[in-house]
């Protein structure tokens, strides 16, 4: 069976999750001609601190206020589109940034970003509580780590216990007859979730294997969607959002940690979610913040990257952005240890791998599947 592509308009939400990514069209150029802010001058004493992001950045009213109240400094947030739209505009106007610190680069397009000279150095205060795992670029400083997660298979907990079918928990097992025309994902050259799937294949697989292996999902019938929103809220028909789309496909590559998302908004809450993950398929994200190389207001800038890695964001974070924080010493709430999923060993790729391969990995994936 043939792949379906299916554009999709933007659905906003601050459910989940981080982002979506690789845009790198002449649109996007004139889209960011369009976003670019204007005026030069030296701000460094200004009393606002703009941060530029994907449409999923989150944080609790009061956590904010409070930093605002500490800092002095009011928080703009402009939440740019998905992850790889934001962090292409935010390349191409570098020159002329629209706010301070950007968030939301992650492990799969962080070399773009710094290969571009997007950022500038700044050793974030509390980055010596940042898990070691998680720490990059540590001779410049350019980047401070914010937050991980694991994308993964998720899957329709019901649908699987009507069909009395085991769900899938590898790789393998989704490219199976019995999972034929089950599968959403997103776009590898438009999604962060779609790209670190395929990262996560070309990890289980190698540059050998990793091609075979979609032309496997493609004869299964995986369908192809341009990002997570339309994927999990209205394809998947695990999630409150595909139940009243109607959506048709009972597994969806989001993340580990999307359970807690069906417990912590139903009402009443459930005692157990009512999806699952399939713990084989997982790869993991990693996403950064940094000071933009020519903003405007340095000093609140510098200030906003401190709190990004304090203690009271990253102890906020888990239920508004459905991520695992990087600090150590951050508490995770019972909801998100309760229903999410811990994965103990996620596929990875080094750095250096992913800046040499994404393009050429993208191109050949684009040509593959969606040809």
């Amino acid at each position: 069976m043939s792949i379906t592509k299916v554009s999709t308009t933007k659905v906003r939400t601050t459910k989940k999750v981080t982002v979506t990514a690789v845009a790198v069209g002449l649109s996007l150029v004139a889209l960011s001609a369009c976003g670019s802010s204007s005026g030069s001058g030296d701000k460094a004493d200004s009393k606002s601190v703009t941060l530029v992001s994907h449409d999923s950045f989150n944080v609790s009213k009061d956590v904010l206020k409070a930093f605002e109240k500490s800092s002095g400094y009011k928080v703009n947030v402009l939440k740019d589109g998905d992850a790889g739209a934001a962090v292409n505009k935010a390349i191409l106007s570098k020159d002329n940034p629209q706010g301070d610190v950007f968030f939301g680069v992650d492990n799969t397009l962080l070399s773009r970003a710094l290969d571009n000279d997007l950022f500038q150095s700044y050793e974030a205060k509390g980055s010596d509580q940042v898990l070691s795992q998680f720490r990059v670029d540590q001779s410049k400083h350019r980047v401070t780590p914010v937050d991980s997660g694991d994308i993964c298979v998720n899957y329709d907990k019901k649908y699987f216990a009507d069909k009395k079918l085991a769900p899938p928990k590898s790789f393998a097992d989704l490219a199976k007859p019995a999972y034929k025309n089950l599968l959403v994902t997103e776009n590898a050259s438009t999604s962060s979730p779609g790209l670190g799937f395929l990262l996560g294949t070309a990890a289980q697989y190698g540059d050998g294997g990793w091609e075979g292996y979609w032309k496997k999902l493609k004869a299964n019938g995986v369908k192809v969607v341009d990002g997570w929103e339309q994927a999990y809220n209205e394809e998947f028909s695990g999630s409150a959002g595909g139940k009243k789309a109607k959506g048709e496909r009972p597994l969806v590559v989001s993340y580990a940690s999307s359970p807690p998302v069906e417990v912590l908004y139903a009402k009443p809450q459930p005692k157990e979610a009512p999806t699952g993950v399939a713990t084989g398929t997982c790869f993991r994200q990693v996403e950064y913040a940094g000071l933009l190389s020519n903003a405007k207001n340095e000093k609140g800038g510098k200030a906003l990257l401190d709190f990004l890695i304090s203690t009271k964001f990253q102890d906020d974070m888990p239920l508004n952005m459905f991520v695992n924080p990087v600090r150590e010493t951050a508490e995770l709430p019972e909801l998100f240890v309760k229903h999410g999923v811990k994965i103990d060993k996620p596929e990875t790729l080094a750095p250096k791998k992913i800046a040499d391969n994404r393009e050429q990995w993208v191109k050949s994936w684009t040509s593959l599947v969606l040809k």
